[in-house]
């Protein structure tokens, strides 16, 4: 291949050798070529030896994201077919999962999640972007399903330099809503993919919405951030007295309630609230109301480092208020979902939080993402999600 060069600075090569697949703008030392957007590039260790092929993204802070180690692999649509491939066969066949989550699965910036007849991708940056075409047909072929949808309408496409783009990338179009099983919890949840968050319901939580339904018997339940009320769902149906909800989005509130009924569940054991979650958790301190199983469950924060100080202050917050409604012998299941806050982080600052409620609590179980959303060992920044499960003495 005739590949442009990306020479990194003296030090610099350590964290590829590693195998941290990112290479920052300040890593590098010069570019031989002029090299595209997503395009292939050699990085070459100071000396010249050959690191890793990667794609560029001359708009992007992280320069260059790996694709391969090995010098003698061409980087072209069946080298992508071959991750692919191998991204579904580490999977257990299953009609609700994730098949392809990104660096940890060897392909930087792609999404894909599977509803069903119906593959939901994202195409995170400019590499995954310039593969469009090839990582559609290729999943449309190896999954089976009717379609592949796109939903490349994150903000994160902006730091690449590419547009938001969302629309049908194989096949037809899809439903307005597909209904989907999800095994651990022994749930159902209407899904929409063209309108809904991420790729349209979060599958990563599959295994603590199981968690929260085995302590929801005959509980209190508080549900805040709900989205389409998939804890709320798995709690009632693992017997919750009743369920508070709280977002601020009302489409994904009509969802919610639809779920109630596609579950077979009983709607006056439900309360939806559309409100901003940090006034209403306020408004319910106020009130002295009070309850058995609090989840908190909140978007991204700290969508970069730059914002974790910001985030920090966001989580103490909620958590704050998620203790002072909490009920002695009462868990709180806290999340975050910011990859720039890590586990450790995390922790103080709900041990912060608990110490200004003046409550005092254990840790029951740590959370962290289903396994069809694996960490890489060389690349931490995987674990996005983790999550605490505590009990208020």
């Amino acid at each position: 291949m005739s590949l442009s060069t990306v020479t990194l600075k003296p030090g610099k090569e350590k964290s590829l050798k590693r195998r941290h697949p990112w290479v920052f703008s300040g890593a590098i030392a010069h570019v031989a070529g002029e090299p595209q957007g997503g395009e292939a590039v050699r990085i070459v260790e100071p000396g010249g030896a050959f690191l890793a092929y990667a794609a560029f993204s001359p708009q992007s802070q992280i320069r260059a994201r790996v694709w391969s180690w090995n010098e003698a692999e061409p980087i072209d649509a069946p080298f992508v077919g071959r991750l692919i491939r191998g991204s579904l066969e580490r999977r257990p066949a299953g009609p609700v999962q994730r098949l392809i989550h990104g660096e940890s699965d060897g392909l930087p910036g792609v999404v894909a999640d599977r509803y069903g007849d119906t593959v939901v991708v994202q195409l995170l940056s400019a590499g995954a972007e310039r593969c469009r075409e090839p990582i559609g047909a290729t999943l449309a072929a190896l999954s089976g399903v009717a379609r592949v949808y796109e939903r490349s309408d994150a903000d994160v496409r902006m730091l690449e330099g590419l547009a938001s783009r969302t629309g049908v990338l194989q096949g037809d179009a899809p439903p307005a809503r597909i209904a989907i099983h999800e095994a651990a919890s022994d749930t159902r949840y209407w899904v929409d993919v063209a309108q809904g968050h991420k790729t349209g319901f979060y599958l990563d939580q599959a295994l603590n919405r199981a968690l929260v339904g085995a302590a929801a018997k005959d509980r209190d339940v508080l549900n805040c951030f709900c989205y389409t009320g998939g804890f709320s769902i798995a709690a009632l149906k693992g017997g919750a007295r009743a369920a508070l909800s709280i977002d601020s989005s009302g489409p994904a509130l009509e969802i919610a309630r639809d779920n109630v009924a596609l579950n077979g569940l009983d709607a006056g054991r439900c309360e939806w609230r559309e409100a901003d979650v940090f006034k209403e958790l306020r408004e319910l301190r106020n009130q002295n109301r009070s309850f058995d199983l609090i989840v908190l469950d909140p978007p991204k924060f700290a969508p970069t480092p730059a914002s974790v100080e910001r985030a920090a202050r966001a989580y103490k917050d909620i958590n704050l208020l998620g203790f002072k409604l909490l009920r002695p012998g009462g868990r709180l299941f806290t999340f975050s979902c910011s990859g720039g806050v890590s586990a450790d982080l995390f922790q103080k600052i709900v041990a912060g939080a608990a110490v200004d409620a003046g409550v005092e609590a254990r840790i029951e179980a740590r959370m962290r993402a289903a396994p069809d959303h694996p960490v890489l060992l060389s690349f931490p920044e995987g674990e996005y999600l983790k999550g605490l499960v505590l009990q208020r003495f």
